[in-house]
């Protein structure tokens, strides 16, 4: 049989360089190479968008109107697709409303079962849906949060209502409302609020019922006494329309909480209340999968058989993911973007379309070394069905076990874009290339930790799945806390340790801004001492080196390009030809410092901007963006043009200028090359080495090995995680019993000991 190939010829998206390869179909080619080599560029902003493009141009141009407008990738010939699913880690929306149940249709199946089987009967199936008027609770709308006052904001319970106890100005000292609550007779006004029994506080909360004479101008007034929590309610959350102030006011003195009524179930009392063999469904969704996948068959009959096998399967397939520490009632909000990614993989793994090319951003972020393996299984089978399976990834299980792999490089930005190796995984571990380098390379853990300097304690860690323990963090050290998935590590870390001890510096995934006229020099913050260096130096003011601003040219209005809406055919961005892509006028341009206008300033890489500019604001920012290995951004780069392990890496640099003693660290390998984790090694000793204190959430066996401190959480997720398995240096690590995280580093570093 013939090998089919997918050909790229010329390819120049972002910094390719003329790119030309030919990817085998069938079959699995992991795209690997430096962070910001070029891999996301060639996969999916070249191949998968060409893909998704051609099947738009197959439907009607009324059609076409309805879908995004996708350009054309900039390369010479794109042949032999096939259609594309392309699987990234963008974050499941749906707001406040979605869960794991329903983007994953599991809660319809259990709906279904309910409508048939429950005691007492309810009704059809929209009666359990919380989305459904029929089955949402009526106090929170099916939300199953609410808003309400916020006591810590509204009082001071130190003080009485004489010394001004209610902090809202409605009920200032001497206002119309205090003088209700004066005139009352209910209260002691010279008692302090934290001394109010259970019934007085209640009272002065929800009191209600009879007038109080309230002396006024000219006459007094009988006003009704309501309490505080009532009339504010009244006056700010129970209206239809709100002002502006009003909304200033809700947002100040509210907060969210579950629903008294449902108890954040989002469902109405009956739908709440019914019951399949002694089981509501609310407990039933806020089981972790792997017990549910463990109860369901119990609930099976021969009415209800299909049903429940449906929702067994797909709960199986979450397991197999990694993900069966989750419940149905977790909301996708709050979902990272690995779980997201797996997520949406369940969709595509029963379906029985053959020949389609699936694109993966990475797949292993967020897995523990343990379900590595079972993804790979997952790639497998898709492969077997008959796919191509296209996947961007460093993680090296996957790389070693993939059919094909094409090695981009050699560097990053202007010094990748190019193919350094196309061929099987034996011919890539001779290559020579920075991949095949460290594939063999050998690993030891950390024989002589460094002494911690002291201990941050925590205490009564009992968030989610935490089993309530204590635990003393070193510090002065670099400390890797660890375990599986659902284990509890970011929960210990970032909703008890954090919340303990607010001064320490805190640097998560969460998304940076990412339009078209953030650059790194903006978000850094080197722009203004640039602009005013420039200003200082040809005698005008900054406002005219600021492409947002006086200077920007008029034509593309700072942007440098052109974008032209044909309607329903793709748009067309083209370099402006009045600055020609320089983003500012011609009299700007001219004036210069040391030979270099503006333009020429931000076209300047980060590391040869260091070199050229001397004053220490500039300086010391730059050297931080250097330190985290992206020395080779132009500091007019596009944020939008990053990728996600560069936009993790600069958040790091904006923060590593400040003074702090401890750092926390959510993953900060995500996105990483294995050469760009040993360069982050480096960063993080010498800040250590420089008197901070590094806590890490990490996966990265690498940097589980080179830590000074490990605490291991599991030994599983969901309910059979949130203990501590294992404290102490890496080294006893290998041997600890009980330990997931112990027997695959003790695996990598017999792999890697030469």
């Amino acid at each position: 049989m013939t090998r089919e190939f997918i050909t790229v010829t010329g390819a120049r998206e972002n910094n390719l360089r003329d790119v030309s390869v030919r990817i085998p179909k069938r079959a699995i080619t992991a795209f690997v190479g430096v962070s910001g080599s070029g891999k996301s560029s060639l996969v999916f902003d070249t191949i998968a968008a060409e893909a998704q493009r051609q099947l738009n141009e197959t439907f009607s141009a009324f059609v076409r109107g309805f879908l995004p407008k996708l350009g054309q990738p900039d390369a010479d010939l794109i042949e032999n697709l096939s259609t594309a699913i392309v699987v990234d880690q963008k974050r499941l929306g749906g707001g406040s409303r979605s869960t794991l149940g329903t983007v994953t249709d599991i809660n319809p199946a259990l709906r279904l079962l309910f409508s048939r089987r429950s005691v007492p009967h309810v009704g059809p199936r929209n009666a359990f849906g919380f989305n459904d008027p029929a089955g949402m609770c009526p106090t929170c709308g099916g939300v199953g949060r609410k808003v309400a006052l916020d006591h810590a904001v509204m009082f001071d319970r130190s003080k009485s209502l004489n010394e001004g106890a209610i902090l809202h100005r409605d009920w200032a000292v001497d206002s119309w409302y205090w003088h209700v609550h004066a005139q009352s007779g209910r209260f002691d006004m010279d008692k302090p609020l934290r001394d109010y029994t259970d019934a007085e506080w209640q009272e002065l909360l929800f009191g209600s019922g009879g007038k109080v004479a309230v002396a006024g101008p000219g006459k007094a007034l009988n006003l009704e006494y309501v309490g505080v929590e009532a009339r504010f309610n009244r006056a700010y959350i129970d209206v239809e329309e709100t002002s502006s102030r009003k909304k200033e006011v809700i947002a100040r003195y509210t907060t969210s909480i579950r629903c008294p009524d449902c108890d954040g179930t989002r469902l109405a009392e009956g739908p709440r209340t019914a019951t399949v063999a002694g089981h509501t469904l609310p407990s039933l969704c806020s089981l972790d999968l792997v017990s549910l996948h463990a109860l369901l068959p119990t609930l099976r009959d021969d009415a209800t058989g299909p049903v429940v096998d449906e929702a067994v399967a797909r709960i199986a397939a979450l397991i197999d993911m990694g993900l069966g520490y989750l419940t149905l009632d977790r909301e996708t909000s709050t979902l990272s973007g690995g779980e997201s990614q797996r997520i949406k993989m369940v969709r595509h793994l029963g379906s029985s379309l053959v020949d389609v090319m699936y694109v993966f951003d990475e797949p292993t972020i967020g897995l523990h070394p343990r379900d590595v393996g079972r993804m790979n299984d997952l790639l497998h089978r898709l492969r077997d069905k008959g796919n191509t399976v296209l996947v961007v990834e460093h993680d090296t299980d996957v790389i070693t076990r993939a059919d094909h792999v094409v090695e981009l490089g050699p560097r990053a930005g202007t010094e990748g874009g190019r193919i350094v190796y196309e061929g099987d995984v034996a011919g890539l571990e001779t290559s020579g290339t920075l991949t095949g380098e460290f594939l063999h390379r050998p690993v030891t853990v950390r024989e002589a930790p460094r002494t911690p300097t002291g201990h941050l304690a925590v205490t009564g860690a009992k968030v989610h799945n935490l089993s309530g323990f204590d635990v003393d963090v070193p510090l002065g050290v670099l400390v890797a806390v660890t375990g599986v998935a659902g284990s509890g590590k970011s929960t210990l870390v970032r909703e008890v340790l954090v919340p303990q001890h607010p001064d320490t510096i805190v640097v998560d995934q969460s998304a940076v801004a990412t339009s078209s006229r953030s650059t790194p020099a903006t978000w850094t913050g080197v722009m203004d001492p640039i602009r005013k260096l420039y200003a200082k130096a040809n005698g005008v003011k900054p406002a005219l080196f600021s492409f947002n601003s006086e200077g920007a040219c008029p034509t593309c209005n700072g942007i440098g390009a052109i974008s032209s809406d044909l309607a329903y055919l793709d748009g067309v961005r083209s370099t402006c030809t009045d600055c020609e892509g320089r983003r500012y006028t011609d009299a700007v341009l001219a004036l210069t410092v040391d030979g270099r206008s503006i333009s020429d300033a931000l076209d300047m890489t980060a590391a040869q901007a260091l070199e050229f500019f001397d004053a220490k604001e500039i300086t010391k920012r730059l050297a931080s963006v250097v330190d985290v290995g992206l020395g080779y951004l132009t500091l007019g780069q596009p944020l939008s043009t990053l990728s996600g392990g560069e936009c993790q890496r600069l958040k790091l640099a904006n923060r590593l200028h400040e003074k702090g003693t401890v750092f926390v660290l959510d993953e900060p390998t995500t996105g990483l090359h294995m050469s760009d984790c040993g360069h982050l090694l480096g960063l993080l000793d010498r800040l250590v080495d420089g008197g901070s204190s590094v806590i890490v959430v990490e996966h990265n066996l690498d940097v589980i090995a080179h830590a000074d401190w490990v605490i291991d959480l599991g030994p599983d997720g969901g309910d059979d995680g949130g203990t501590i398995v294992f404290e102490g240096p890496p080294s006893a690590l290998l041997s600890a019993p009980g330990s997931f995280t112990g027997e695959h580093l003790a695996r990598h570093v017999a792999r890697h000991s030469g």
